[in-house]
């Protein structure tokens, strides 16, 4: 069965992740696909099949005879899909020979259009798997979870010498726990890949360092009629501490190694208001300046306004996993070899975002991340190109017998 096969079969099993729960896995929905994948292992010859009670999935090819010293190395991908937009009820099409054009999305009136996603240009005589424009694809990460067993298939199933290797599945990526409860003991790699990336060709080793922020402001609230020199509005003070930050430091205004702050949410009145934010920066030294500046606009408003008018509280999320990559750079250096040895181009790009990789990375598994051939994530324009997740698959053949080569 090949890579895209899989992906259309694991598609239409949803698996959203729930942002309300206090439990993994969030959703009990994941089990669906975890189970099928434990069972699909089994009959592909995979030893040590298991799916633990909270919707983790272990596996492991043996090494062949005379490669069991090789070092033992892993692919991972999540089960989820992104729990604010649909991922039930997923119809996906199959696009055969591509035109290049815009693709009306079933009758949802969306269009999946090279003007929104120029990459499409590149891709025609393709073949696409798209949305009906309702849901998303499910791509994200359920691609990387096909390439994974596809790979799995075929180690199994050719004369090919190789060292240990592990496979694991993990739930609840979306919302940001993902890889926290993988028993690396059980998994067993020593160096490890995830495989959720995008475009064919980037293999990423660098993520943002990331941090949440909560603003909240109070405010002395008075008849308006007699407020001179009495009212503080808490929410133009918000209004105010938004109007300090670097205001061209947004996501839509950057790209790249670029940071920013990003406003989530914000409400209040005249009594109390809050905003909320996410701080994101590729250098740690960048990023702690950031948070600096934040903790300075709070101290020169409390200043001006009296102490405790504003307080902030900030939360490191997650930190660039490059940091405990580079002392196994070899993990890196072997994708790079594949990559170039299957006849593919690699480029490094640095993920706007995080990854299941970093917080294994900083677990003790360097874990940089493999392309799965899929775009548009988290909405109805996602898509996946057929013969870009046979690439992935053979990619990750190839980093298997790299290792094994020495």
């Amino acid at each position: 069965m090949r890579a895209y096969e899989r992906l259309i079969k694991y598609a239409k099993i949803h698996t959203a992740s729930s942002e309300d729960a206090s439990k993994t896995p969030s959703s009990a929905r994941q089990f669906d696909l975890a189970n099928i994948l434990a069972d699909e292992m089994r009959e592909m010859g995979v030893s040590d099949v298991r799916v633990d009670e909270h919707c983790y999935v272990y596996g492991k090819i043996p090494a062949t005879k005379g490669f069991e010293s090789v070092t033992p190395i892993g692919f991972l991908a999540h089960l989820d899909t992104v729990p604010d937009f649909p991922g039930e009820n997923v119809k996906p099409r199959v696009i055969e020979n591509y035109d290049g054009g815009a693709i009306a999305l079933g009758e949802s009136g969306r269009t999946l259009d090279p003007a929104d996603f120029p990459h499409l240009k590149t891709l025609a005589g393709k073949t696409l798997i798209v949305t009906d424009g309702t849901t998303v694809l499910g791509a994200d990460d359920k691609a990387g979870v096909a390439e994974i067993m596809t790979a799995a298939e075929l180690l199994l199933g050719a004369d090919m010498p190789h060292g240990p290797v592990s496979i694991g599945f993990c739930p609840d990526e979306e919302i940001g726990h993902g890889a926290s409860l993988l028993d690396l003991d059980l998994f067993g790699a020593e160096l490890g890949y995830t495989v959720d990336g995008g475009s064919v060709c980037d293999i990423e080793y660098e993520n943002f360092n990331a941090a949440g922020a909560e603003v909240t402001f109070r405010g002395f609230n008075v008849h308006p009629g007699s407020a001179k020199n009495v009212m503080v509005n808490a929410a133009k003070l918000a209004m105010e501490f938004d109007s300090m930050l670097p205001q061209a430091d947004v996501p839509s205004m950057t790209e790249g190694y670029e940071g920013f702050f990003h406003l989530l949410s914000m409400n209040g009145n005249v009594e109390s208001a809050k905003l909320t934010y996410i701080i994101r920066d590729h250098s740690a030294e960048t990023f702690s300046a950031r948070k600096k500046c934040m903790e300075h606009i709070a101290k020169t408003m409390n200043e001006r306004y009296g102490e405790g008018t504003v307080t902030l509280t900030m939360t490191d999320q997650y930190r660039n996993m490059i940091e405990m990559v580079k002392p196994r750079f070899e993990v890196v250096e072997k994708a790079f070899s594949a990559a170039k040895a299957c006849g593919m181009t690699p480029t490094a790009s640095p993920i706007r975002g995080g990854t299941d990789g970093a917080q294994l990375s900083f677990r003790g598994l360097p874990c940089p991340n493999l392309p799965t051939g899929s775009y548009g994530h988290h909405g109805p324009y996602e898509h996946a190109v057929v013969e870009q997740m046979d690439q992935c698959t053979v990619l990750i053949l190839q980093i298997i017998k790299e290792f094994a080569a020495g």
